[in-house]
């Protein structure tokens, strides 16, 4: 029997590789641009870390979650998403100590949430994320949104779009909740059965349910944004008036939100316009968390990140039909004719490689017409040939595969002439 791979995952295989190498590496770099600076945290963390940092009302740690117990007893879960562990990180390390505020970090790697598989959609997908942890200030805000920005602008995609909203203070979410209570209770009953739960615990996350989103009460449900006190009218402005600086555009969507209580102020949204994306055109998410360093045990401290599908980005890159310059490199095959130039060859091929060069030989001592045939198909730049008058005589023949000239450079001290002919593209 055939062991099949794990629903909802998936082998990333050479030729789409590099294409991830190339996404990962832009972001890194961009995240370096700003002064962010990786963090690597565990795939797998006690359990209690995401019920307290995503929030024991959400889905995804309602049913999402792939939670077990080691052998200690212990509940552990690989992690749904990026930002819990590097609080975690953050509050376990003192880096609220660190003399360089505020702490800007980016992490890159795999997560897990069992769902039902979908375009764009897996149980084991890739984010990368950044959190900006230590400063409340408006224009760090629009610093995190920047950063996003960047990252599809440099990759190529052109038909994108930033959806932003207020979540506002404590203050301003309590007056909204009261009024989403009074405005969905008295139709409860037409609503889900999470939904029927949430009315109490949580009202905030029924206008993010996917099963009732075309419910009439959703459309008229009362808008955050009319329950703005003045503080976070003037902290959503300043951001506001940031990305105008930086000429940002954006969209203010009321009905985009963060259901769990630690999140205040920006919320936002990257999406995809382009024509056949699919239904899922969400390609980023991010806002502003100030409550919950405190609520994971660490001193008050704000903080506002956001995490990117890679998935979704390569999907987004397919749409637009943008090519990524990546491929296979190979600069020199190394042709060996007959049995007593093997090792001369294989001495050749290992100090191409020592000097920096990709290159490569036979290996299932076919003829040489067919390892021609081999540098043709890894597209080799060069091929350099050793067969027994050219180890005779301390040299060995190159060939530039693009015009066919030829020349022969010696053994000793050929990797120098090979420079100096790569460089030149010459043969």
């Amino acid at each position: 029997m055939t062991v099949q791979i794990p629903r909802g995952t998936q082998d990333i295989l050479p030729g789409e590789v590099e294409k991830w190498n190339y996404i990962e590496n832009t972001a890194k770099k961009i995240c370096e641009n700003y002064q962010y600076r990786e963090i690597r945290t565990p795939i797998f963390e006690y359990t209690e870390l995401f019920q307290k940092g995503v929030g024991d009302t959400t889905d995804i740690v309602q049913k999402e979650m792939y939670t077990f117990d080691d052998r200690g007893g212990r509940s552990l879960t690989l992690r749904p998403e990026g930002t819990a562990p590097v609080v975690r990180s953050f509050i376990g390390h003192k880096m609220f100590g660190n003399a360089v505020q505020p702490v800007k970090l980016y992490y890159n790697g795999p997560m897990f949430r069992y769902e039902r598989p979908q375009a764009g959609r897996f149980r084991q997908f890739v984010q990368f994320g950044v959190e900006a942890l230590g400063s409340e200030d408006p224009a760090i805000d629009a610093e995190v949104i920047a950063l996003a920005m960047d990252i599809y602008k440099q990759l190529g995609l052109k038909n994108v779009k930033l959806v932003i909203n207020s979540l506002g203070d404590k203050e301003s979410r309590l007056r909204h909740r009261e009024a989403l209570i009074d405005h969905f209770k008295p139709h409860i009953g037409e609503f889900c059965a999470d939904c029927q739960k949430r009315l109490e615990q949580n009202p905030l996350r029924i206008l993010d349910c996917k099963k009732d989103h075309d419910h009439p009460l959703m459309k008229t449900a009362p808008s955050i944004l009319d329950y703005l006190n003045d503080a976070s009218k003037a902290y959503f402005d300043k951001v506001l008036q940031f990305l105008g600086t930086l000429g940002i555009p954006y969209e203010i969507d009321p009905g985009l939100v963060r259901g769990l209580d630690y999140y205040v102020h920006t919320c936002f949204e990257i999406m995809s316009n382009a024509e056949g994306f699919g239904a899922i055109t969400t390609l980023c998410g991010g806002g502003r968390y100030n409550g919950l360093v405190e609520e994971m045990g660490g001193p008050e401290t704000p903080g506002i990140g956001f995490a990117l599908s890679i998935e979704r980005l390569l999907a987004a890159l397919d749409a637009e039909g943008i090519e990524l310059p990546v491929g296979h490199r190979t600069d020199c095959y190394v042709v060996a004719i007959g049995e007593e130039t093997k090792p001369a060859a294989f001495k050749l091929l290992q100090a191409l490689r020592s000097a920096g060069f990709s290159a490569d030989q036979d290996y299932l001592g076919r003829k040489v017409k067919a390892q021609f045939k081999a540098a043709d198909r890894v597209k080799a730049a060069f091929v350099a040939v050793i067969g027994e008058e050219e180890l005779r005589a301390g040299k060995a023949s190159v060939r530039n595969m693009a015009t066919g000239e030829q020349k022969e450079l010696p053994l000793e001290g050929f990797i120098t002439a090979f420079k100096d002919m790569a460089n030149r593209g010459e043969a």
